[in-house]
């Protein structure tokens, strides 16, 4: 079988991997008995390790739609169906996915083996609260259907479970009702980090909110935001230009870097600059506008390959997320450290989190605010992401592990208290942190 070199988003780290793509039980079945330590990888769109390794199997060859119930709101696929793919069956018929991260570019296998969240976490909870049963591959060979009521230990440990229990092979859903395929939203600007979270408690009650945060402002202005909340449109809403297609799906048009930008366009004065006349160029008071759903929640997939931007060495991006009462004072630390350091990060996302998932061991999100931040790999950001990591363990944190590459073993068994059972299932990201 030949082998290939294979990275995710993050284009850091990268293994040269046996891969195998198959849509078929028998060969899946066979590939995993075969070889020693497998793991299953969809699209690649998580930033760091967790979907690699030295045998890979690709999901992307399960991807057909097997059930769209529109009485009753719920779709199943195999796992490899992408969430652009699903939004392009069910938008015209008056359906939005319940939890969609920040890209539409990932397979349902990898929302469910990361249980991903989205800017209605606070509203809705994660992902995988919203999956009514899935089918998975187990490391017997043994294909196991499971829920919360049937196979529950597979199923709680396979939410959030980063594919260590087994490949996912298909999952049943719910889906949201909308009228329309735009959202009604709301910027807002924050002049500090106080500030912000002040309106995000006043967005709880908006369906969507989330906040890009300049983590490079001078002392008086740390964590000046711009948050931006939306409801799905209603009809009525509508402006008449937008009336004869309130259902339209998202285009497939967009353009695309065709190389590597140079690494030293990215720098500390580059990335201060575009903060600074980001900020200034809000409006200064709330500014509401009707928007595509694709605007909304999917700004950057316009952009093919953005993640060349950080250069050919790549990027880590880095997330976690505090407790509520313990927010404002780790981020306020967390935003100086970064601010002093002279590595800032050109993208910075603030959301405020719901509810811990009841029904996921090995979930991320929990009640708080969560921040998500990119650099680029250099020794000094190791450096920096070292220390930050105990800056957020004092304040009883927690790291993403779909956004790592690097955290050490002891700081993982610090976040997480619970483990999975793996297997015959491991990638470089669970070799790494022993669990």
């Amino acid at each position: 079988m030949p082998r290939k070199l294979v990275t995710n988003w993050g284009n850091f780290p990268s293994v040269d991997a046996n891969v195998s793509e198959s849509s078929n039980v028998s060969a899946i079945r066979e590939f995993v008995r075969v070889n020693d330590s497998v793991i299953a990888r969809g699209n690649g769109r998580c930033y760091g390790d967790s979907s690699l390794n030295e045998n890979i199997f690709s999901t992307l060859r399960l991807n057909r739609f097997l059930e769209f119930d529109k009485v009753n709101g719920t779709l199943e696929c195999e796992a490899g169906v992408l969430l652009s793919e699903v939004l392009e069956v069910i938008v015209r018929d008056g359906f939005f996915l319940p939890v969609t991260p920040g890209t539409k570019f990932i397979t349902v296998g990898g929302a469910i083996a990361a249980d991903v969240h989205g800017k209605n976490h606070h509203r809705e909870g994660a992902f995988t609260e919203h999956v009514l049963h899935l089918d998975i591959l187990t490391s017997s060979g043994e294909v196991v259907r499971c829920s919360r009521d049937e196979s529950g230990d597979i199923y709680r440990q396979t939410c959030g479970g980063m594919g260590l229990t087994g490949i996912i092979l298909s999952a049943k859903f719910r889906l949201r009702v909308i009228e329309t395929s735009y959202v009604r939203q709301v910027s807002q600007k924050a002049p500090n980090l106080e500030r912000v979270m002040e309106l995000f408690e006043e967005a709880e009650k908006r369906t969507y909110s989330v906040a890009w945060l300049d983590c490079l402002a001078p002392v008086k202005r740390v964590g000046r935001s711009v948050i931006i909340s939306g409801d799905h449109c209603l009809q009525h809403e509508l402006p008449s230009a937008l009336k004869n297609d309130p259902l339209r799906p998202a285009p497939r048009s967009g353009f695309g870097l065709p190389f590597y930008l140079p690494a030293f366009l990215l720098n500390f004065a580059s990335v201060k600059t575009f903060n600074f006349f980001y900020y200034q160029i809000q409006a200064r008071t709330a500014a509401a506008s009707i928007v595509h759903f694709d605007n909304y929640f999917y700004p950057l997939d316009r952009v093919a390959n953005w993640n060349r931007l950080y250069g050919r060495n790549g990027f880590l991006q880095y997330q976690f997320v505090l407790p509520k009462e313990k927010s404002y004072d780790g981020l306020i630390k967390i935003l100086d450290r970064i601010a002093r350091s002279g590595l800032g990060s050109p993208l910075a996302v603030l959301k405020l989190l719901g509810r811990q998932n009841p029904d996921a061991v090995m979930s991320f999100p929990m009640p708080g605010y969560t921040l998500a931040l990119d650099f680029k790999v250099s020794p000094a950001v190791f450096r920096l992401l070292d220390e930050l990591d105990e800056l957020i363990l004092d304040y009883d944190g927690r790291i993403y592990l779909a956004k790592d590459a690097r955290m050490k073993a002891d700081v993982f068994h610090r976040c997480y208290n619970e483990q999975v059972s793996s297997g015959s299932f491991s990638s470089l990201q669970s070799t790494r942190l022993k669990y």
